[in-house]
């Protein structure tokens, strides 16, 4: 049975097709944060996007029915890449950081992600019915909360969940206010989160 599947045409091209849908997909997932971020989500146009990734615009088509689905597409990669750059932190071997040094790099890793996709901004102000599945969303918290509860082992699983769910939405509370700052404000913005959130992991936790 294996010798027939490798002698089959048909067999041996699909995974050259995969590699090509998924360099496809990835090059409008690129040209369209550039887009994005240059133009703004309604500058932004289908044609401009597949123009800058290089293909047809039939072809972009295929793989997007339109500049919602490309946004929306952005918006899981952000948040998913948020989760993991937030998740190393909490594996790593520095994890047991001062409260204090833990709220700083949070902050300092979602910073990081939006000037590394300038795209997310833009895009928190996009009406796209964006919103993560449950257990996406729980992981992470689970993961916090184990975490908090290395800072303090009296804590019961709910509260340190509670505590962390808290958190997320401290930490996301800052989104449109970044945005809307001025670089100079961003800094001192940033500054009085990192103050807030580190007194009050003190206290829960502390």
């Amino acid at each position: 049975m294996a010798r027939a599947a490798e002698d089959d045409p048909a067999a041996s091209r699909r995974v050259p097709r995969q590699e090509r849908a998924a360099r496809t997909v990835e090059a409008l997932l690129a040209a369209a944060g550039d887009a994005i971020a240059e133009h703004g989500f309604d500058g932004a146009t289908m044609t401009q996007i597949a123009q800058q990734a290089g293909v047809s615009i039939g072809a972009a088509y295929q793989y997007f029915p339109n500049k919602e689905a490309v946004a929306f597409a952005l918006r899981k990669r952000y948040g998913d890449e948020i989760d993991a750059r937030w998740s190393a932190l909490i594996e790593a071997d520095d994890a047991a950081l001062p409260l204090a040094g833990l709220a700083g790099r949070l902050f300092d890793l979602m910073v990081e992600l939006m000037a590394d996709y300038p795209a997310y901004l833009p895009l928190l102000s996009v009406p796209l019915g964006f919103r993560r599945d449950a257990a996406t969303r729980n992981r992470l918290r689970e993961r916090f909360a184990a975490l908090f509860r290395r800072y303090n082992a009296a804590l019961g699983a709910d509260e340190a969940f509670r505590i962390a769910e808290v958190m997320l939405e401290v930490i996301k509370s800052l989104n449109p206010l970044y945005a809307a700052a001025k670089p100079k404000e961003r800094k001192l913005l940033v500054a009085e989160y990192k103050g807030v959130l580190s007194t009050w992991l003190a206290v829960r936790l502390g």
